[in-house]
Formats: structure tokens, sequence, C-alpha cells
């Protein structure tokens, strides 16, 4: 057990016959490592811009319900009248008269 133990701390494993074998899993694992760090690196920069676009999401969402109070608000009866009677413009008393056109034969 001590001399397997001395062994493994000498590196041993590396330096035998036997040793390519060794080199190819130790290299194996290595490349291994790399693209599992690399997957989750971009992974986590998906999951940021993921983020960042809900985030934008909600701003023009909020953007778009206040442009359209403030377009309801321009629309009212009582805005409009009011901007036209600077001009010089009021709204009509009498109710306005539907026509019928009639198509003879």
């Amino acid at each position: 057990m001590k001399k397997g133990f001395y062994n493994i701390l000498k590196a041993n494993f590396l330096v035998n016959n036997d040793a390519v074998k060794n080199w190819r899993f130790i290299v194996f694992c290595t490349v291994l490592a790399i693209v599992m760090i690399a997957s989750s690196h971009s992974a986590e920069r998906k999951v940021h811009q993921i983020a960042k676009l809900n985030n934008e999401v909600r701003e023009l969402r909020s953007e778009f319900v206040e442009r359209r109070s403030d377009l309801m608000k321009i629309k009212m009866e009582s805005s409009i009248t009011r901007q036209m009677a600077s001009k010089g413009i009021a709204p009509s008393e009498t109710p306005p008269n539907k026509i019928r056109v009639i198509i003879k034969e």
C-alpha cells in the first residue's frame, strides 16, 4: 500500500513501459474537461442574454401601454374640442343628417 502511494506521488505511472495508455486517458480527460467548461460558459452566456432580452421586452411593453394611453387621451372628444377652439372651430350644435341615395331604374 505504501509503495503504491509513493509510486503515484512520484508519477511512475507516467514513465512506465505502458505509460502510453495512461497518457491517452489523461489527454482524453483533459479534452473532455475543456469541452465541458466551454459548454458551461456558452449556456451561461445564453442565460444572461435571455434575461437581458426579457428586461427589454418588459420596457417596450410598458412604453407601448404608455403610448396607447396617451393616444386615447388625445383622441377624446373633449381634447379635440379644446385644441380646435384655439383655431376658431367649434363642434356643431345640430346633429348630422343621414343622406340616402335612391337609384331609380
